[in-house]
């Protein structure tokens, strides 16, 4: 199996009937499909591989971005949530988050936007994260918690993981400002390459090197309340790794991709886990430019390309490749037969879900193959950028 082919889909287990939607020819396309019962039954697989403690999850609400999947979390005592935009924070926010984590980096009217969701909602714990001093001091006067964030070795964000006294020395400076220290935020995705095996090892040597950290806070007499690590791909890494087992801290975990799944985190978690796509696109074939050749209404405004191509995989039809899309075609090529006719309804399963879910407005809510509901992809996009009065 190849990065490019997500061959994966072809397992038995993952049947189209499963997904198709009763009167589909009255929906527009492309279309959001999520589908609440597989939804549950991801979030019941994943409480029963963390041992049945809501407390231990913390998913990253960059790939639910529905308030109505929020809900659904918080429902099941999940209140513990992450996410990058101001928007994600509001929505989780007004969803029953009762904690919520911002991990990526804010500065300037990004900052201060937070401030007031924090004085919105005084009831929600809050918290960033930092990386230098310089950025202590957007928080200060607040009730914002801090975090450190730990560059694992994908050199995006965060202080090297070997520069414990340097990570240490700003848990002071935190401590100094009167601000909250809560603990070091360690994101790990850059091993989503790594067959499971490799992924497994490199990932427990970097826990090592976490726990070195969380030793020289011990030494320099700084409690930590909290580790958080891994998302979709190095979650089976974090559940393996002795070390955080009766840790003297709250360790937690932030998959989020696992609510709804896609091609690639099918591929890196282990199959004995029984996650299933609980999201789909729904896609009508507009053309037939050539023979052996279709295309749908499903491009790259519609299904992520951040991942590259292809960037998704008919359900059911294992035998349809999809091509490199434009703005609003996927010209999709038949291996074998003679495909589908112009008209004819497809479901297509993203290999990056959470970009995609982004591109639409609303999503379809599936139940037994009947549209139950409409609801609005609430923290969609960004807030207007002079929310700040």
């Amino acid at each position: 199996m190849t990065a490019q082919q997500p061959q994966r889909l072809s397992l038995p287990g993952l049947d189209v009937s499963d997904y198709r939607i009763e009167a589909a020819d009255r929906i527009m396309t492309p279309a959001l499909a999520i589908y609440p019962g597989i939804v549950d039954s991801n979030i019941d697989i994943t409480l029963r591989l963390l041992g049945g403690d809501a407390n231990r999850w913390r998913p990253h609400v960059k790939t639910a971005k529905l308030g109505f999947i929020m809900r659904r979390l918080a429902e099941r005592g999940i209140e513990n949530f992450k996410c990058s935009t101001s928007l994600e924070l509001s929505t989780a926010c007004e969803n029953g988050a009762a904690d919520v984590v911002v991990a990526y980096p804010l500065v300037g009217a990004n900052a201060r936007r937070v401030k007031e969701i924090a004085e919105q909602f005084r009831e929600v714990r809050i918290s960033a994260l930092v990386e230098c001093e310089e950025q202590i001091s957007a928080w200060r006067g607040s009730a914002i918690g801090l975090f450190i964030d730990v560059n694992p070795g994908m050199n995006r964000t965060g202080i090297p993981e070997e520069r414990a006294a340097e990570i240490v020395q700003l848990a002071r400076a935190i401590q100094g400002s009167r601000q909250i220290f809560r603990g070091l935020h360690y994101y790990d995705g850059h091993l989503s390459s790594l067959d499971l095996a490799e992924r497994e090892r490199v990932a427990h040597l970097g826990y090592d090197h976490l726990m070195r950290i969380v030793n020289a806070f011990g030494q320099a007499g700084i409690p930590i309340a909290e580790v958080i690590t891994a998302g979709t791909p190095a979650f089976p890494c974090s559940l393996s790794y002795g070390g955080f087992t009766d840790a003297a801290f709250v360790h937690r975990v932030s998959p989020g991709t696992i609510v709804y799944n896609d091609c690639s985190s099918l591929v890196q978690l282990p199959l004995e886990y029984g996650y299933r796509p609980a999201a789909v696109v729904v896609s009508t074939v507009v053309s037939r430019p050539s023979p052996g050749r279709f295309t749908c209404d499903a491009g790259h405004k519609t299904v992520s390309a951040d991942a590259g191509v292809p960037t998704c995989a008919v359900l059911g039809e294992p035998g349809y490749s999809p091509s490199k899309p434009s703005e609003e075609h996927l010209p999709i090529d038949v291996m074998e037969g003679l495909g589908p006719a112009i008209g004819d309804l497809l479901y297509l399963l993203p290999r990056h879900i959470c970009p995609t879910v982004n591109n639409f407005d609303h999503a379809v809510l599936v139940t037994g193959g009947r549209i139950v509901n409409i609801e609005r992809v609430t923290a969609r996009g960004r807030e207007a950028p002079m929310v700040n009065r």
